[in-house]
């Protein structure tokens, strides 16, 4: 296997990533690839696909071992099921997919062609293996079963962030913090309304407490 590409995101940590791609469609990233593989022809044609599968490694989450059974943050962290019943990255081959939408294509003068994608979740660096375009008659699937994760993560928390914190945060990058806060990107088992969590998120540093549905950010500072 070679790592053709990297991706690259405001994720400076895993914490805060969403838990499945397109959660966010605000969330943009760039495909960059490695200087092998930098040929435009072999992008000819992808302009016409408005989705591409990545498939990746989970970099940050390579063990010596790996177990039959983990915990899916969706039953609360304390629920144990099969590891391939799940999307744990906690594999016996830290492998990813993820499903982006191609928002342009670039050619850039030293790193050739450069896709741009909304939706990802992965961590910035993160090494792509494959990119294969999405096909709507074949993996799109309406009657499929989705077992313990059968409805969509919904935004459940509404975000105050203060005026004088949001000034802090770059403009593009505020619908994108927003999205991903409401999602809720503290563990499932934590509900401690004094605790006050931290994440890295396109060149600053974000602490917020939630209490009830209520996300309020305290801090930013640059990273």
């Amino acid at each position: 296997m070679q790592v053709i590409a990297r991706l690259h995101s405001d994720f400076t940590q895993k914490f805060g990533i969403p838990r499945q791609s397109g959660l966010v469609d605000e969330l943009e990233a760039t495909v960059v690839f490695e200087p092998e593989f930098r040929n435009p022809d072999a992008l000819r044609g992808i302009e016409g696909f408005s989705h591409l599968w990545l498939i990746w490694e989970f970099s940050q989450a390579r063990r010596p071992e790996w177990s039959p059974t983990v915990r899916p943050p969706r039953l609360g962290g304390n629920v144990r099921m099969g590891v391939f019943a799940t999307r744990s990255p906690f594999r016996p081959n830290p492998i990813g997919l993820s499903c982006v939408r191609l928002a342009g294509v670039e050619l850039h003068s030293e790193l050739g062609p450069i896709l741009k994608v909304r939706g990802a979740d992965l961590l910035d660096g993160t090494p792509i293996f494959d990119i294969k375009p999405y096909v709507p008659y074949a993996d799109s699937k309406p009657q499929a079963l989705g077992g313990f994760a059968s409805t969509p993560k919904e935004a459940t928390l509404t975000v105050d962030i203060p005026p004088e914190l949001l000034e802090r945060i770059p403009p593009k990058k505020r619908a994108a913090l927003t999205g991903v806060l409401a999602q809720d990107p503290r563990p499932a088992y934590q509900e401690d309304g004094e605790r006050i969590y931290g994440m890295g998120f396109g060149g600053v540093d974000i602490k917020f407490r939630v209490e009830g549905s209520r996300l309020t950010v305290v801090s930013v500072e640059p990273s």
